[in-house]
């Protein structure tokens, strides 16, 4: 090698350095590949996807066979340039050779190509793959002579490589972060959808039912007059029926029915024809989280449920509908709630909200952030806040909003002004 033409060895010296910025390109994009979209291109039948995805099962024989590559390739290196700097400048150009050589290895085979690979992961792995999958065949036995030394030696500091874990998938927080993450790729109203189906393993149906106290039915104790003046007002499809209080339900009504039963005035309608009409009611419990209980939906066939405690006591219905709108938002008019809205806009950013409106409701109109892990409603949260109902009117603070009764009544806060702060 002492007498190879000085020419030939910087072109060898030079090979070498590209060869090691290859082999250091190619870990670097291998491990930086997306795994979702690698599979996503891999069923369809994208070639250097399906290869990537052969070298990635094993991805200690990957980095085994990328390492074995890069450290022969820079030993050579090294060699050819201590010849040289030996040939040109005597044991001078020996002691600043590794210097030297660092610096050009440095920049030349491991930053620039590593940082080319991370910012175009596939544009590196995928022709990579070419080269790297028959030379993982090629050097096979040493590969695995290297993972086998490698592996027990893990094993002495407490490691099993055999044992790690290689799932890939997420959870529901890291799934939602995804969607967070690459909001730019999918249309904002798509991307809410996605977030808010993620949501509802954190709600139940008791963040979203009709209080007990703003059910519309139909009393079956009450005459016949009075029972088709409801039925005849009604803003809703589907009405509980029940006998004296509301814990006794007997049956939902559904208004298309009622035509059955509606012959001439009201003289020809009797509550029995009224009960005959109506489908047995559903009951759930009001700790049912929301995905548990669209499936049951579907299952059951049904648009409405009972919502009950643990002692049997009717605390709401939720409706298919309410449920629906937790994931794609509101997409009804409620002509009985546009005619009340419960959310009224005041000046200087502050918003009269009735006390019964849901905590959910409104850190959903307004993109505001109070606490859903406690009280339901409004009224729930400044009550939990005061420890009990003001005699007066008051002003209090709860993180950055400023709330302020606006009417009060024996029983629960009505209204508050609110405002985020």
């Amino acid at each position: 090698m002492n007498d190879a033409p000085l020419g030939l060895l910087f072109g060898i010296l030079a090979i070498l350095i590209l060869l090691s910025g290859f082999f250091s390109s190619s870990e670097t994009g291998m491990m930086s590949l997306n795994r979702y979209r690698l599979k996503h291109l891999a069923k369809k039948g994208h070639k250097g996807a399906i290869r990537a995805s052969d070298l990635l099962a094993r991805p200690d024989r990957l980095i085994g066979v990328i390492l074995i590559g890069n450290n022969l390739v820079n030993i050579f290196a090294t060699v050819i340039a201590t010849v040289i700097a030996s040939r040109l400048y005597g044991e001078i150009g020996l002691a600043v050779m590794p210097v030297i050589l660092t610096i050009v290895i440095l920049i030349c085979s491991e930053v620039t190509p590593k940082t080319i690979a991370a910012l175009h992961p596939e544009n590196v792995a995928f022709p990579a793959s070419l080269i790297l999958k028959p030379l993982l065949t090629l050097l096979y036995p040493l590969v695995w002579l290297v993972n086998k030394v490698s592996n027990r030696l893990a094993k002495v500091f407490g490691v099993d490589p055999s044992k790690a874990s290689t799932s890939e998938q997420l959870n529901p927080d890291e799934l939602r972060t995804a969607v967070d993450e690459h909001g730019d790729l999918i249309p904002d109203q798509h991307q809410g959808i996605l977030l808010n189906v993620l949501d509802l393993e954190k709600a139940t149906v008791e963040d979203i039912m009709i209080p007990r106290n703003e059910v519309y039915g139909i009393d079956l104790e009450s005459d016949i007059s009075t029972i088709m003046k409801r039925i005849r007002t009604a803003e809703y499809t589907r009405l509980p029926v029940y006998e004296g209080d509301i814990n006794n339900i007997v049956g939902l009504l559904h208004l298309r029915n009622a035509a059955r039963f509606i012959h001439g005035d009201n003289t020809s309608v009797t509550h029995e024809a009224i009960r005959r009409f109506t489908r047995d009611p559903y009951f759930i419990p009001e700790g049912t989280p929301l995905h548990t209980q669209l499936m049951h939906f579907q299952q059951q066939k049904r648009r409405m449920a009972i919502v009950v405690d643990e002692y049997g006591d009717v605390q709401g219905i939720v409706t298919m509908e309410d449920l629906l709108e937790e994931i794609v938002g509101e997409f009804t008019t409620n002509l009985a709630e546009d005619e009340n809205p419960e959310i009224s806009p005041l000046d200087d950013d502050w918003y009269l909200i009735e006390g019964g409106t849901s905590i959910r409701d409104i850190n959903r109109h307004l993109t505001w952030e109070l606490p859903t892990d406690g009280p339901k409603t409004l009224n729930g949260l400044i009550v939990e806040e005061l420890q009990n109902i003001p005699s007066g009117h008051t002003g209090i603070k709860i993180g950055q909003y400023k709330i302020e009764t606006a009417a009060l009544s024996d029983k629960m806060i009505e209204s508050a002004r609110v405002k985020a702060i």
